[in-house]
């Protein structure tokens, strides 16, 4: 049973607690900059939305890669990064279509879904994420996050 880590965007109320313990996590420090989930925000609509990869089925970021040094975790379903092949040259940031891969300090980073225990959903109080069995995540519901993921990055935001 493949597990995603869903978004309810209408739930999310901007504590940003699922940056600082992804970021705790994934660096060793509290430092939101530097998370794999960001959440977008516009005060003056009250819109909050948590920006986080999708593990996309056909991902761009694998193939962009010149060294293989993405791949899938057949546990997961995740694409993670293998340090060791990676040369830093960036090709992963530009080709994801949703702009949740950021490079910092020459190396890409983005989730990895922890393991299989996704530690912004144990820290996520209004239930905005979820780490789920696929099917619970309608194709619908699915298609209008990532619709929103991209106009988020074409905004530049």
């Amino acid at each position: 049973m493949t597990k995603v880590l869903m978004v309810d965007s209408d739930k999310c109320t901007s504590c940003r607690l699922c940056e600082l313990v992804c970021s705790e996590r994934s660096v060793g420090a509290f430092q939101p900059s530097r998370s794999h989930i960001q959440v977008t925000i516009e005060a003056e609509k009250a819109f909050y939305f948590p920006k986080v990869c999708v593990q996309c089925e056909e991902a761009a970021c694998l193939e962009a890669c010149p060294t293989e040094a993405l791949e899938r975790d057949p546990t997961t379903n995740a694409v993670v990064l293998l340090e060791a092949r990676c040369d830093a040259c960036g090709a992963c940031e530009p080709a994801c279509p949703y702009g949740v891969i950021r490079c910092f300090d020459g190396m890409p980073q983005k989730c990895t879904l922890c393991g299989g225990d996704p530690e912004c959903v144990r820290f996520c109080a209004p239930g905005a994420l979820k780490y789920e069995a696929a099917e619970k995540w309608p194709d619908a519901a699915r298609q209008a996050y990532t619709d929103r993921l991209e106009s988020i990055k074409e905004m530049g935001l």
